[in-house]
């Protein structure tokens, strides 16, 4: 047909109909990036096609702490009530010596306002499913099994080679693969993951009613963990990790045993939960990585977001947060008028100085939690400067 052209397997209108720069996307990666760029595209009348390597979503994963900047961005999308749902709001965290004694109260900044909560404790995997309903609702198109093999830059168009051998042409695509990106360097884009001198463990397991949250520290390096805290994902359970050196010792022990002795000396509340982990307990054990791209995130029509290019150690809450950040204010960016290329430019110039206080912060707070005891520590204050720094919206 006159005016009509093949693109993303679907046959529309030649541009120029719109004044959007963008008006058929893939999204490579269903994660929070992927999905909340998805939802906030679609809503914005974009045709979006969202592929992801697993062939099936699987209910896994642990706790997340959802500050209440990337709830300012849920409820944008809106998805906030539901998401309150199967949260659990905390307004402050309790910091004890790993004794038990309380050594601070500290109010959480309501980084997304006054009207939303300090912060969620949530199940990833209820949070993710919320986010696929949503985009699904709004007729994104979801194909799983399937991962970018390729990617051609064609002018003011860009093709995608998939693993199950289709070949598509869109005006953007969107890598949002996380922090282990393969298609990161095929960018230009020299910047690697590197080690953070922290390892973690994440479990899931029972809480008491009156327990609400807390971190512990310990007084000295006794070769245990560096510290353990919780936050609460419903009415009985909640998110423990316990953060540690980066290799898992060989010890003989099995997962559950090695948390246990790396919670020994940790008492009050932690005795409780140190004791509710078992062989049945679901435990992830991960080396932490980060990355932060300081040059462009783009190349022609295929841009990277989220963790591909920003991963932060999770000592101040931030990361999914800012990768939700990402996700809608590009789709705010690329649905205007105007020149497609000026929108990346700008889009990236105004996210980059927000993350880099979030880097920066959370790169010092990983230098002291490997040395505790360092003369110039004052956690409390970065933690605090660097959410209250994410109070004004992105």
């Amino acid at each position: 047909m006159p005016g009509l052209r093949r693109v993303g397997g679907v046959a529309r209108a030649a541009k120029g109909k719109t004044n959007m720069s963008v008006q058929n996307v893939l999204i490579v990666g269903g994660g929070f990036t992927g999905l909340t760029a998805a939802i906030a595209l679609a809503q914005r009348d974009v045709k979006v096609t969202l592929v992801d390597r697993v062939s099936a979503w699987a209910r896994v994963g642990h706790g997340l702490t959802i500050q209440g900047n990337a709830l300012r961005v849920f409820r944008e999308l809106g998805v906030i009530d539901e998401i309150l749902a199967v949260g659990q709001p905390e307004n402050a965290v309790t910091l004890y010596f790993a004794d038990g004694r309380v050594m601070a109260e500290m109010p959480t900044p309501r980084t997304g306002g006054d009207d939303l909560p300090a912060t969620i404790g949530a199940l990833r995997p209820d949070l993710h499913e919320i986010l696929v309903r949503k985009a699904e609702s709004l007729g994104v198109e979801i194909r799983l099994g399937r991962e970018l093999v390729s990617f051609e830059n064609d002018g003011d168009t860009a093709t995608s080679v998939l693993s199950d051998g289709t070949t598509e042409t869109w005006d953007l695509i969107i890598v949002a693969e996380g922090i282990k990106s393969p298609t990161r360097p095929k960018l230009g884009i020299a910047e690697d993951r590197a080690p953070s001198g922290l390892g973690i463990w994440r479990a899931v397991t029972s809480r008491q009613p009156e327990m609400t949250g807390g971190i512990a520290f310990p007084t000295a390096d006794d070769g245990g963990a560096y510290k353990v805290g919780y936050t609460p994902v419903g009415p009985d359970q909640c998110y423990v990790f316990v953060l540690c050196r980066p290799q898992r010792i060989e010890n003989g022990l099995e997962g559950w045993q090695e948390v246990k002795r790396l919670m020994a000396n940790f008492h009050g509340e932690f005795d409780y939960l140190r004791e509710s982990i078992g062989p049945d307990t679901f435990l992830n054990f991960q080396e932490i990585e980060w990355i932060f791209v300081e040059g462009p995130w783009h190349s022609g029509r295929v841009i990277a977001l989220g963790e591909t290019v920003h991963a932060v150690p999770p000592l101040i809450a931030q990361g999914a947060a800012q990768c939700v950040e990402d996700a809608l204010v590009f789709a705010e960016y690329v649905t205007r008028p105007g020149d497609l290329q000026t929108q990346l430019a700008e889009f990236y110039a105004r996210r980059l100085p927000r993350i880099k206080g979030v880097v920066d912060s959370s790169l010092q707070l990983a230098h002291w939690e490997q040395n505790p005891g360092s003369p110039d520590a004052d956690p409390g204050r970065v933690m605090a400067q660097a959410l209250l720094a994410l109070v004004p919206a992105p």
